[in-house]
């Protein structure tokens, strides 16, 4: 029996926090794009059905956007008093 991998989409990567980011605000801010286009990406797919992703180069780009974010977050945390 042969054994088909599944590619996994970005978006079902990002499960955990899909719904806790704005996607639309991460795209315009580290991408200067439109929130379709990060979406779109994160699907694997364009607005007609054809296979799209990121590009290596574009998908370090997002991990370091992550990355930034996160931080972000921890030094807002951190700063509670």
């Amino acid at each position: 029996m042969e054994i088909i991998e599944k590619k996994l989409t970005v978006r079902k990567q990002l499960e955990d926090v899909l719904l806790e980011v704005s996607w639309a605000k991460v795209s315009k801010k580290y991408f200067d794009r439109s929130p379709s286009w990060i979406y779109h990406k994160m699907d694997g797919i364009d607005g007609n059905g054809k296979e799209v992703g990121f590009s290596p180069q574009e998908l370090e780009e997002f991990r370091g956007a992550l990355y930034d974010l996160a931080e972000r977050i921890r030094k807002s945390a951190d700063s509670l008093k």
